[in-house]
């Protein structure tokens, strides 16, 4: 008799004792299987032990071997081109990832079995969570191709978000340091908008699997459940704050109300910028909005009724350079379509490292891809309207004061008009 027939038998005499009848016997017997069934099936077992369900023999080892001579090898089958343009990255930058994320997650590191065969490899596990972002494929799709099994890809999937937002979230989703913030402003001094951080908008994913009891609350104009981005980008389409979860009911102005874009700002901790527009001296960056946003200091919207040639020649300007967070969703969404269909993920957490390592990845391709030089290139006057951060104690005094700077519409449209002048004086006559 095994354990698992002791165990039944122990647990029929507690229940029945030894004089037990035969009906009762066949009554117990019926209800421990349905049990250990159901708590299999409730518990996310594989399924290869449960009766009537034949387990599908699988060559990890050629599998991994396949991989490794299509994409890996030297030299591959596929030459470089091909495998830019099916991993979305560079090769190099590829193998970073997935070195970084098998040290941080042993997971998805090579190991043995209790038989003492090899089980899947890094490469294997990273790929086929990378083709499910990269191609919005269902887990079962890939099986074919990779030799893996379903549940194990939905694991690799959920496992590598996770790690990645772990191990590259603090360096590729940063708030613009001093340096960047130099950068950005003399960037966008060129492109005719002094004082500028990037642009900022929203984005919508639809959320197919959401629960019927939220479905209202995250259903908006989409007509359907989303959940929304906000995110600010800059002209190389980098993603400097990123902000994820709020519901699709919700619009632009409530999503930025929640958020922490301005937090340290408020809190006097972003980085100090001076800078001057036809005559005035400001304090504070900007960022290009839409016309949904409020009228304040930190944000320059479209006039919406333009009067004359300089203020339709601004709305022209300011609609060109906001598209730049517009582009970034484009490209967001091209290289990882799995955030521009229906997502069929059931939890929030999970649909949070799904976008969070998305935004990490598409940065980090923007580093690995600039042109030689680029990093390094000193740009005029760079570091003219940045000053050095000196943290204050923070008070309630200091904070209502910034607060009210940045939500000041007479500092809204006072900046506005100067920027009018600024951008006609530079090629109005054009």
């Amino acid at each position: 008799m095994d354990c698992r027939e002791a165990w039944k038998e122990t647990v029929r005499e507690l229940c029945f004792g030894n004089d037990s009848s035969d009906e009762e016997d066949d009554l117990f017997l019926v209800t421990v299987t349905a049990f250990h069934e159901s708590s299999a099936a409730q518990s996310g077992a594989w399924g290869g032990s449960v009766p009537g369900r034949r387990r599908i023999q699988q060559n990890r080892l050629e599998g991994h071997q396949r991989l490794f001579n299509d994409y890996f090898a030297d030299p591959p089958v596929y030459p470089d081109y091909i495998f830019r343009r099916r991993f979305r990255m560079k090769r190099d930058l590829y193998l970073k990832i997935v070195e970084a994320v098998a040290d941080h997650d042993p997971w998805f590191q090579q190991r043995r079995n209790a038989a003492g065969e090899l089980e899947l490899s890094a490469l294997q596990k990273v790929t086929a969570a990378f083709r499910m972002l990269s191609y919005d494929a269902p887990a079962d799709s890939l099986d074919e191709c990779l030799w893996i099994g379903e549940a194990t890809i939905i694991e690799s999937m959920r496992r590598f978000v996770r790690a990645v937002v772990r191990v590259f979230g603090d360096e590729y989703l940063r708030s613009p340091n001093e340096e960047d913030t130099a950068r950005l402003i003399a960037i966008n001094e060129q492109r005719g908008f002094p004082g500028m951080l990037g642009s900022i908008d929203c984005m919508h994913w639809r959320w197919k699997n959401c629960l019927t009891a939220w479905s209202g609350s995250f259903t908006g104009h989409v007509n359907s459940p989303t959940i929304i981005l906000e995110a600010v980008a800059s002209q190389d389409l980098w993603i400097w704050h990123a902000f994820f979860g709020m519901p699709g009911s919700l619009n632009d102005i409530n999503i930025l109300h929640r958020s922490h874009l301005l937090d340290n700002l408020a809190a006097g901790v972003a980085p100090q910028v001076q800078f001057s527009i036809n005559g005035h001296q400001y304090t504070m960056g900007y960022y290009l909005a839409d016309g949904i946003y409020p009228e304040w200091a930190t944000f320059v919207k479209p006039i919406s009724c333009p009067l004359g040639r300089k203020q339709q020649h601004f709305v022209v300007q300011q609609a060109a350079v906001r598209k730049d967070v517009e582009r970034a969703f484009g490209v967001l969404q091209s290289r990882f379509p799995i955030v521009r269909g229906a997502t069929r993920i059931w939890d929030q957490e999970t649909l949070h490292n799904i976008m969070t390592a998305i935004i990490i990845m598409h940065n980090m391709i923007i580093e690995n891809e600039r042109p030689d030089g680029e990093v390094e290139h000193v740009y005029d006057g760079a570091g003219d309207h940045v000053e050095p951060l000196h943290t204050p104690t923070p008070t309630i005094q200091a904070f209502a004061h910034r607060y009210g700077m940045i939500s000041s519409r007479q500092g809204h449209h006072q900046l506005r008009e100067d920027l009018v002048e600024h951008l006609w004086q530079l090629h109005g006559g054009e």
